[in-house]
């Protein structure tokens, strides 16, 4: 097991839990549009300011912008705008929810182009890992329904598990933050030009919020912690553990909130304190090695 690989992907997902919470608040006086422009902006400006400091020997003009501009264009840009439409229409936990179920999304990539082979015991870890975050989530049988803005959250998922593995597949020799960088500016540049149309026909999806030192705090929470950090310590971890097993630790995202909300005055919820138990339990036996029945040796899952 890759422990520090499985540490990256659970900073990673603790601190993007970190941005639900801050998200509904600012949702309250903030249009969808201008948020997430704002927040992809302040995202980047952060990287390029870690780049210049952390990363002398990187040219950043020699970055491959373009090609970068595409794949989080799609993969994150398109992504993070149904994911945050779907909390709109919803609330915190159901899009955490649609986001924890990015394992099947990323599972399936795996099989389908990596050629993964799929073990009973890998199957019945994924089972775990998708029961545990219904848990986790506070689902209960009587929830089952799919609403259209849940539906939009299981798209934004797997468009995800594909920008996710496509960064990492797609510049093997840029570091994390590199990598991180250049796909930001396409998750800015595919919201920045529908936003500002719907400033310029004053839609309400375009309203901008006041700034206030409460909601400054929080733009810096939902921008540089939950998204400009927090996808740093993502991609590592999809470098190091691959994009099925990394995508578990997104399963765990409803109990990171609620473990968050509690801290502000919320309810304790045991049933979701069970729920992240078993997923860990699931996260944990995928990533045992698998016995070669001839040779006695690790295999694939």
């Amino acid at each position: 097991m890759n422990i520090r690989g499985n540490i990256f992907g659970a900073t990673a997902i603790i601190l993007f839990a970190t941005g639900f919470p801050a998200a509904d608040k600012l949702l309250q006086t903030w249009g969808i549009l201008t948020l997430i422009a704002l927040r992809n902006l302040l995202a980047l400006i952060l990287m390029i300011s870690l780049i210049f400091f952390l990363e002398k020997s990187v040219v950043l003009r020699k970055l491959p912008w373009l090609k970068g501009f595409w794949i989080g264009g799609i993969g994150f840009g398109f992504g993070s705008l149904l994911l945050l439409i779907a909390q709109a229409m919803t609330d915190a936990t159901t899009a955490a929810l649609a986001a924890a179920a990015m394992p099947v999304f990323a599972i399936g990539l795996e099989v389908a182009l990596d050629r993964r082979r799929l073990s009973v015991r890998f199957l019945l870890a994924v089972a775990l890992v998708l029961f545990g975050g219904a848990l986790a989530a506070g689902v209960t049988v009587g929830d089952s329904s799919i609403s259209l803005g849940f539906a939009l959250g299981l798209l934004a998922s797997g468009i995800f598990a594909w920008g996710s593995r496509e960064t990492v597949k797609s510049f093997p020799s840029l570091s994390p933050l590199t990598r991180t960088a250049v796909t930001t500016s396409g998750m800015f540049g595919f919201v920045a030009i529908p936003c500002f149309v719907a400033m310029f026909f004053q839609y309400s999806w375009s309203a901008v919020g006041a700034l206030e030192i409460s909601n400054v705090g929080l733009l810096i929470i939902y921008a540089c912690l939950a998204l400009g950090i927090s996808q740093i310590f993502w991609i590592k971890a999809v470098e190091e553990i691959g994009i099925g097993i990394a995508s578990f630790h997104l399963n765990a995202t409803p109990f990171y909130v609620m473990i968050i909300v509690y801290l502000f005055g919320s309810d304790w919820n045991w049933l979701q304190a069970l729920g992240a138990a078993i997923l860990t339990v699931g996260t944990f036996l995928a990533q045992l090695p698998e016995k070669d029945p001839i040779h006695g040796s690790a295999g694939q899952a």
